[in-house]
């Protein structure tokens, strides 16, 4: 990946709905090149999609919550269940195996507390869940953030 390569990931991660000859004029080349560059760069899977993003407040989901998991058991069985069942809840909208304390950080969003207790007693209800931890977000300060890689 050259210094071209960099600035075109950069400038979509700054709008994704840039075309190929705004990118090309932007980066310096002729558009034919450019639609080349974006299409081995996703083949290559370095862009993996194209997404809009939403407000959650006009969305009705203006309840962000973070939620530690820890398991009872850490057999692969389990975890795979644990796993599919989070793939299949809506309001999960990231999860990550963390270290420490916990195994899973979720973050799930939902319209408010009526919505969220339904959501955390369905996951109460997963066998494997050992502990569950609560954080609410209060406000958020930096959201959908391009990703800092090398100039």
């Amino acid at each position: 990946m050259d210094r071209i390569d960099r600035h075109i990931l950069k400038l979509l991660q700054q709008d994704g709905r840039l075309t190929t000859a705004e990118i090309a004029e932007q980066v310096g080349l002729s558009p034919s090149p450019c639609a080349r560059r974006l299409k081995r760069l996703e083949s290559e899977q370095v862009i993996i999609g194209y997404q809009a993003n939403l407000d959650r407040q006009k969305l009705n989901l203006g309840m962000t919550v973070f939620v530690n998991v820890r398991l009872s058991h850490h057999q692969e069985d389990v975890i795979g269940e644990f796993e599919q069942a989070v793939l299949e809840m809506r309001e999960v909208i990231s999860c990550h195996i963390v270290s420490g304390a916990h195994d899973y950080l979720l973050e799930v969003v939902s319209q408010d507390l009526v919505n969220y207790e339904q959501f955390i007693r369905k996951l109460q209800t997963l066998p494997m869940v050992k502990d569950i931890n609560t954080n609410l977000a209060i406000r958020s300060v930096k959201t959908h953030s391009p990703l800092p890689f090398g100039e």
